[in-house]
């Protein structure tokens, strides 16, 4: 089954040429010229992507993308935010509500699906939540299931703050530029900035409550997983 985006822009030649660019790569697409209709949309069927425009009339992209995250309906659902501006703090704010990708007005098709393939590619579905195994390890990390247990309880992150994890819980003690995180998460898909490692850290350490001080931050170099964690990694298969 083809994967099913929602656009959400107000600007109805974009609009469309975003949704023929997207049909044209294999996807079903829906386009939305504001929240209310997005919204609608959303409690009948839960997309696999979202792509938002930030300068919409009304309620804006932001406010779009943090009723997401607020939602456990959609808190994991893949976001790209587009935008006319090239603002750093624009992109920055983006990151900061939960979006996983930022894509600046002009853009080409293929660019364009280029990074909705990408980003798909980092997620995976997730599973409802539930008590976790009885291991002796404060933390499990579940890369076949793609779920976080801490002290028996699931902690739910996006697929790229569970990743950074388990890059990091995989020698506990090691530091590790962003440079390296990056190559790691996306590899020759990467299009984001270091700046972005920052935030997705920021959302993983507060998800993780009382053991976030786990998760260290090198001045100057990177960050690393205390070296006194107790932590266990499930590899997927």
């Amino acid at each position: 089954m083809n994967k099913m985006v929602f656009i959400v822009e107000d600007e109805k030649d974009i609009n469309e040429l975003v949704c023929t660019a997207l049909d044209a790569a294999g996807f079903t697409s829906s386009g939305f010229t504001g929240g209310e209709d997005f919204f609608n949309a959303i409690e009948k069927k839960v997309p696999d992507l979202v792509i938002l425009d930030i300068m919409l009339p009304g309620m804006d992209g932001f406010e779009i993308c943090r009723k997401l995250r607020e939602s456990v309906k959609t808190a994991n659902l893949p976001v790209i935010m587009l935008t006319a501006k090239c603002d750093e703090l624009d992109r920055i704010l983006g990151l900061e509500l939960g979006a996983d990708d930022y894509i600046t007005k002009p853009f080409s098709s293929a660019e364009l699906c280029a990074r909705v393939k990408a980003v798909l590619r980092r997620y995976s579905s997730q599973n409802e939540a539930e008590t976790g195994p009885a291991y002796e390890q404060e933390i499990v990390i579940d890369l076949q299931r793609y779920r976080l247990f801490v002290r028996q309880k699931e902690i739910k992150l996006t697929i790229t703050e569970l990743k950074i994890l388990s890059a990091l819980a995989a020698h506990p003690g090691w530091v590790y530029s962003r440079e390296q995180i990056l190559s790691f998460l996306w590899g020759d898909d990467r299009y984001s900035i270091d700046r972005t490692i920052d935030v997705h850290i920021r959302h993983l350490r507060m998800k993780l409550g009382e053991t976030g001080n786990l998760v260290e931050n090198v001045r100057g170099v990177g960050y690393r997983l205390h070296d006194k964690a107790s932590v266990l990694v499930i590899k997927a298969d």
